[in-house]
């Protein structure tokens, strides 16, 4: 029998507040989530999701897999398994906005579509702040504010998914 011990008391308090702090912030007031939790450039973190403006979409090969990502940053967008393509909403609100930022563009723009994308992008008009979400074959695009350089896919959770061309 293998005995796992960790190291402190506040090891194992650490581990189990960092997986209560994913779960909390990924909260919504309009439907509870069960969420639990490359390229080499330079970092950017998904926190600092770029300002609203235009946005391209283009698919990027990573770890063998093509996903898509923001043009202007490089970074990995994901979906949320709870939104309803075509409704025109996003379940994530609050504090899950915290966790996975929306990508959005100004009012007035649309979104583009880079290289390798082959769904339908558009934009929905978000009804907690009214900015405009950009979407991919109806389902809204987010961050993971746990992604910090193009090419991470630490989002992939389980309601969280990486979005395939």
């Amino acid at each position: 029998m293998t005995t796992h011990r960790f190291r402190t008391p506040f090891a194992a308090m650490a581990g189990l507040l960092s997986v209560a702090v994913i779960a909390g912030a990924c909260s919504s007031t309009a439907t509870p989530t069960q969420s639990v939790g490359g390229a080499t450039q330079t970092p950017v973190a998904a926190s600092q999701a770029p300002a609203a403006g235009t946005a391209t979409v283009m698919a990027s090969t990573v770890g063998g897999q093509t996903i898509l990502v923001a043009g202007s940053n490089g970074m990995t967008v994901y979906t949320f398994t709870k939104d309803t393509a075509g409704s025109g909403q996003s379940a994530c609100s609050g504090g899950c906005l915290t966790t996975w930022p929306a990508l959005t563009v100004s009012s007035g723009s649309s979104p583009t579509a880079g290289t390798g994308v082959t769904g339908q992008l558009g934009t929905i008009t978000r009804s907690d702040n009214g900015s405009l979400q950009v979407t991919y074959n109806g389902l809204p695009l987010y961050f993971f504010s746990g992604d910090h350089a193009p090419g991470d896919t630490n989002g992939s959770y389980p309601n969280w998914n990486l979005v395939k061309p």
